[in-house]
């Protein structure tokens, strides 16, 4: 605000409120002012005539009326002194004492409205001048804290988003939004980690492939190998190509999923999770199907994806002689459950990221990339529905994953 005309700051928020507040508070001074010279000036002169009659008392003339432009206050001495007896004339001293009387308390009620208007507007000027002054500062006190925010908006970039407003004030909207702030740049900084992870686990899982190609190339090729040796380079090529092609297939499907439904339509997710539990390969695990009739409405392809991923990760972190069990329900649910390793529940979260797996990576067939849950994720949040993953604890182990889907208009009617 330094160096700014004054014009200038009138046009910002803090002269607005200040022109605000100081007119309010000077209207509120002038009515103030103006009431008490109305109220002190009614009874003023009653007062001051009473007080001189009864220092100077005079014979007078009953008046006939009220004096115009003169009021007299309910029990004033409105009446003379010492009246007349009815008939007799005043003599001319007693009309000199009355033309006194009432001179003088004319000159008194005069000079006192005089020097009561004078006063009044000179306390209203410097109550102006203070009204002002107060204003700026009042406003520039609520303004503090939209000062803070702006500043620490104009300060952020990708670089440090972990800086926080950590507004001290008490409760208000200002507070809320000071703290709202701070959560959106939560949010963002978790965003901006979650894609850069993204970025640099996709570049190294897309760069793995081509390693093991260019190695099964140069090494395996090289010379002049046998029959049996370029076919086993085949089939390592040919396997490493079909990694790659799931892996590209799967980070499409996320970049899908993450754009919404572009149509929907109702879906019965109990046949297609049979259907589903048909074409996935068991390996010897029991499987325990609990498929109530649900209906959901959403994209059929998609919801298959989310069924399939559940279950070929249901299948792949299993145990020898485990269990899948796989329910629907008509509230709107379904649950995949597995027997498998003991999960830390603080490690949960995690697993919904892409590229995140339990354990290390041993780059072994059928291993996958770590998109299968983050996949179910993405579909659920574009279905609107809600995820929840929960670690089940020994000896049996495993995830139990919920899908909550939101019911539809025909649940609704029922």
């Amino acid at each position: 605000m330094r160096g700014r005309p004054s014009w200038r700051r009138l046009r910002t928020e803090r002269g607005r409120l200040t022109a605000l507040y100081g007119s309010l508070l000077l209207l509120a001074g002038g009515g103030l002012v103006a009431l008490v010279y109305v109220l002190v000036g009614q009874g003023l002169y009653a007062s001051v005539s009473g007080a001189v009659r009864t220092v100077s008392p005079a014979y007078v003339v009953r008046s006939p009326g009220p004096v115009p432009g003169r009021t007299l206050a309910p029990g004033c001495p409105c009446e003379p002194a010492k009246a007349l007896p009815p008939g007799q004339a005043p003599s001319a001293e007693q009309l000199r004492s009355y033309a006194y009387t009432q001179n003088l308390s004319d000159a008194v009620t005069d000079a006192t409205r005089h020097r009561l208007l004078m006063y009044s507007l000179l306390a209203l000027a410097v109550f102006a001048v203070l009204s002002i002054w107060l204003a700026w500062w009042m406003a520039g006190r609520v303004l503090r804290p939209v000062g803070v925010i702006t500043e620490t908006a104009r300060r952020l970039s990708g670089e440090n988003l972990d800086e926080r407003i950590s507004l001290d004030a008490p409760p208000g909207e200002l507070k809320q939004l000071a703290d709202t702030f701070d959560a959106m740049l939560g949010r963002m900084e978790q965003l901006v980690s979650a894609q850069r992870r993204f970025a640099a686990n996709a570049a190294h899982e897309l760069r793995t492939p081509l390693a093991v190609q260019r190695a099964a190339a140069e090494i395996g090729l090289a010379g002049d190998p046998s029959p049996e040796k370029v076919a086993r380079i085949r089939a390592k090529l040919i396997g490493v190509a079909d990694s790659s092609e799931h892996l590209i297939e799967s980070l499409l499907l996320l970049a899908v999923s993450e754009q919404g439904l572009e149509s929907t339509g109702p879906v019965d997710l109990a046949a297609l999770a049979a259907a589903e539990l048909a074409a996935c390969p068991q390996e010897g695990l029991t499987v325990v199907p609990t498929l109530a009739p649900l209906t959901v409405s959403g994209d059929r392809t998609l919801l298959g994806h989310l069924l399939r991923n559940l279950l070929i990760n249901a299948v792949r972190h299993n145990r020898a002689d485990g269990r899948i069990s796989v329910s629907t329900s008509a509230e709107g649910e379904l649950t995949v459950a597995n027997t498998g390793p003991v999960i830390d529940p603080a490690d949960v979260p995690g697993l919904l990221e892409p590229f995140r797996r339990r354990a290390e990576r041993l780059h072994t067939v059928g291993e996958g990339a770590g998109l299968g849950l983050s996949i179910v994720a993405s579909i659920a949040r574009a279905h609107g529905a809600e995820l929840v993953v929960r670690a089940d604890p020994a000896p049996e182990g495993g995830l139990t994953v919920r899908v909550r889907f939101p019911p539809t208009d025909e649940a609704r009617t029922s």
